[in-house]
Formats: structure tokens, C-alpha cells, sequence
């Protein structure tokens, strides 16, 4: 019979700071299960399709890289993943822990998916195939703004939201997130790491803001809708700085009247003398009427959005027009694929404390 473990709530910072529920985890043993195959690899660990020999059901398991507090980060990790996945049909689901008897280490049992939205992406343009249907682009765009409104509505931030994170499943009607190993609780207090991958990473946090929030993610999101018309990342760069060049390269530089605080961000002092003040934003030219609809561009524009104070959240995205075509079930026109092969660099993962 599992065992229980129960994750301990974190205080809140003040009366206006959500607070975190304890949760009570299932534990059960790597015993339990049949590795049929490797998922996925990197510094972070492996993870693994299995099945389970009782049951018979598929799931992944994911283990971390050994190291130390490389267990507390995993155990977190699994709180954050029952949270945020609780009633949530677009994060994918977590059916409990694990532990290995030889050495007692902990892994993360979690609903084995499909593919990765990267992969597949990856796998278009390398046959050559036409970009997505815009409502293809809507139907993934309602569902990854769904799971993302329920996952800030149980206080989660994810940090690292991005097409390799982003999971469709067999049957190409569902995708999911996943990867919660960057994520936080808004109830921890700022000042907040420096985390997630570079090319999708909000401007805000380039620029070393230590008390960002679930706006984070809406940036993120609109990185991935840019991906899904366009099929390759809107903005690419190898370091921070370059990063937020490339940005506002497309979107303009901000001013005191876009965005009231930008001048005075640590990273921006720097910054700023080397940057072109009279850059335009030209993101309607990168996505023409032809490639985006006037209702679309206005999801994407909202998105992206280089003042977090102005940008859409999850729950005011999904309010928008372009979303009121009602998408049951929609097919995603991306091929069944169980393992595509990747030529794309990695994309640059940054967990680093902030001074």
C-alpha cells in the first residue's frame, strides 16, 4: 500500500499574499513499474516511459540528476505539479512519487502525453509543411491559456513555458504543459531568481526585476503563439542583453510613457546608451493580415507586451473575441510522431539568484 508524503506550506508574506495548502502525496516504489523506454534527457535528470505492473497504466518518471537538495527540488516540484494540474486538463497530470529501493531516491510519476510541441514544430518544417491554420493556432493558444489561468489561479508561476514544455497528446486534439521544475509559489517572497529560457523569457525579468508575477508567463505564451504561425522562435539571442535587443528590435524600445519604470531597472542603466531610442514597433509587419487576423494580432500584441502593467493576463486573454469560437475537441493538425529527432540548439536555461 503507498505511503503518503505531505508538503509542507510555505508562510505567507503578508495578508494580501496567497498562501499554499498543504497537499498529501502518494509514495509508492520504482518496483511498481516496468521501464519500457527513454523519453527525454538533460542536466536536469531523465525521464522515462514505464508501465505499471498492477495496472498496466503507461506513465513517465522523471528523475533528477543527483545532486545536492536535488531531492527537496523534486519533492517541490511535485507540489507545484498537484496544484496546478489539480482540475486542469491542460497541465499534464501527476499521479504521485516514487521511490528507488537501491538508493532510496525519490522520481516523479507523471501521465505519459506524447510528444513535445517543439518536436513537432521542428518536424513541419523539416517536411517542408505549410505554417499552422490560425485556427489551429487559436484552438492550442485557448487550451495553454486555460491551463495557465487554472495554474495562477492555485497561486503557481511556471517560469519556463515554451514549445519543449508544451506536450500534445496522441490523439493531436489536447496539449499540456509540463515541466514544472522552475516553477514557484507566488506566496514565496521576493526578491525572485533570475529563471527560465532565454528566448522566451519576459523583458522584466531581463532586465532584473525581483518581484515579477504570473505575467511572466503570459509573456511566454505570446512567445509560443509567435512560434505556432511562424513555426521558428520570434526572438533569438545567446545572452541576456542581446536577448532584450532582439525584442526590441521588434517591439520598440519602451519610454517613460509605454513604460513608466523601464529607464530605471537595474539591467536598463546599462542598456539603454546602447540602444537605438527611435525604434518602432514593427510586430504587425512581422505578422502581417495574411499570416494573422485582426482579432488574432490583437491576442498576440496584448501578449507581448513589454510593460508587465499592460500586459493581457491568462483570464483577460481568453475573454477576447478571437476565442469566441467555441473549439470542442480540435483537431491540431500536427503529425503522430512517438519520437521526433531534434537539430535545434538548446535553448538557454538560466536559474541564477539575483544580486
Amino acid at each position: 500500500m503507498a505511503a503518503c508524503v505531505q508538503a509542507a506550506s510555505a508562510p505567507a508574506a503578508g495578508a494580501a499574499r496567497p498562501t499554499r495548502k498543504r497537499t498529501r502525496i502518494a509514495m509508492g516504489s520504482t518496483d511498481d513499474y516496468e521501464e519500457t523506454g527513454r523519453i527525454g534527457t538533460g542536466a536536469f535528470g531523465s525521464v522515462h516511459k514505464a508501465r505499471h505492473r498492477g495496472t498496466g497504466r503507461t506513465v513517465a518518471i522523471k528523475r533528477l540528476a543527483a545532486a545536492d537538495g536535488s531531492q527537496v527540488a523534486l519533492l517541490r516540484e511535485a507540489s507545484l505539479l498537484e496544484a496546478s494540474g489539480r482540475d486542469n486538463p491542460f497541465v499534464v497530470g501527476f499521479h504521485g512519487l516514487a521511490r528507488r529501493p537501491a538508493t532510496m531516491d525519490l522520481c516523479l510519476v507523471m501521465e505519459c502525453v506524447g510528444a513535445s510541441l517543439h518536436d513537432l514544430l521542428h518536424q513541419r518544417r523539416c517536411d517542408g509543411m505549410p505554417p499552422l491554420q490560425e485556427a489551429t493556432v487559436r484552438a492550442v493558444m485557448w487550451q495553454l491559456l486555460t491551463g495557465a489561468k487554472k495554474m495562477h489561479d492555485a497561486h503557481v508561476v511556471h517560469r519556463d513555458i515554451k514549445p519543449d514544455n508544451v506536450l500534445v497528446a496522441d490523439d493531436r486534439t489536447t496539449v499540456k504543459i509540463c515541466d514544472f521544475g522552475l516553477a514557484m509559489y507566488m506566496a514565496e517572497p521576493p526578491p525572485y531568481e533570475t529563471a527560465g529560457s532565454l528566448w522566451y523569457m519576459a523583458p522584466e525579468v531581463l532586465l532584473g526585476k525581483p518581484d515579477y508575477d504570473a505575467l511572466v508567463d503570459t509573456w511566454s505564451l505570446g512567445c509560443v503563439m509567435a512560434e505556432l504561425i511562424d513555426g521558428s522562435p520570434l526572438f533569438m539571442a545567446s545572452n541576456e542583453a542581446d536577448q532584450l535587443d532582439e525584442i526590441f528590435n521588434v517591439l520598440g524600445v519602451p519610454d517613460e510613457t509605454t513604460w513608466p519604470w523601464f529607464s530605471s531597472a537595474p539591467f536598463a542603466t546599462k542598456l539603454i546608451p546602447k540602444l537605438n531610442m527611435k525604434r518602432r514597433n514593427l510586430l504587425r509587419e512581422e505578422f502581417p493580415k495574411k499570416k494573422l487576423s485582426v482579432q488574432g494580432f490583437q491576442v498576440l500584441s496584448g501578449l507581448l507586451t513589454c510593460n508587465p502593467d499592460k500586459r493581457l493576463t491568462a483570464a483577460a486573454a481568453l475573454k477576447h473575441p478571437w476565442f469566441a469560437t467555441k473549439m470542442n475537441a480540435p483537431e491540431l493538425h500536427l503529425q503522430k510522431k512517438e519520437e521526433v529527432p531534434s537539430t535545434l540548439p538548446k535553448i538557454k536555461r538560466i536559474r541564477v539568484l539575483c544580486p
